[in-house]
């Protein structure tokens, strides 16, 4: 069983940064993929980026050139810095980890975007 403990969430102005972290139980961390999700009010949850344990990213059309997705495995912690946040921006985010075909989650953090 891993855990996952996402903090780094609030309240920001658009145009503003954010960096989220997400950290994990476990002595195995450099071997999981980790993933960042978001699901804003009355839509489906949606990808947002994937570091695999390669070191490899992908990420959502709708963040790329803004989120940076990073993990310090030293630290078991995955990262995600997002840069010139918008409105649409504003959801709970929530990190996954995939280990061995099984999917963990977090308990999620809340972003908003607003003025």
């Amino acid at each position: 069983q891993v855990q996952l403990v996402e903090s780094g969430g609030g309240l920001v102005q658009p145009g503003g940064s954010l960096r989220l972290s997400c950290a994990a139980s476990g002595n195995a961390f450099s071997f999981y993929d980790m993933a960042w999700y978001r699901k804003a009010p009355g839509k489906q949850r949606e990808f947002v980026a994937v570091i695999r344990s390669t070191g490899s990213t992908n990420y959502a059309d709708s963040v790329k050139g803004r989120f940076t997705i990073s993990r310090d495995n030293a630290k078991n912690t995955v990262y995600l810095q997002m840069n010139s946040l918008k409105p649409e921006d504003t959801a709970v985010y929530y990190c996954k980890a995939v280990i061995s075909q099984y999917d963990y989650w977090g308990q999620g953090t809340q972003v908003t975007v607003s003025s």
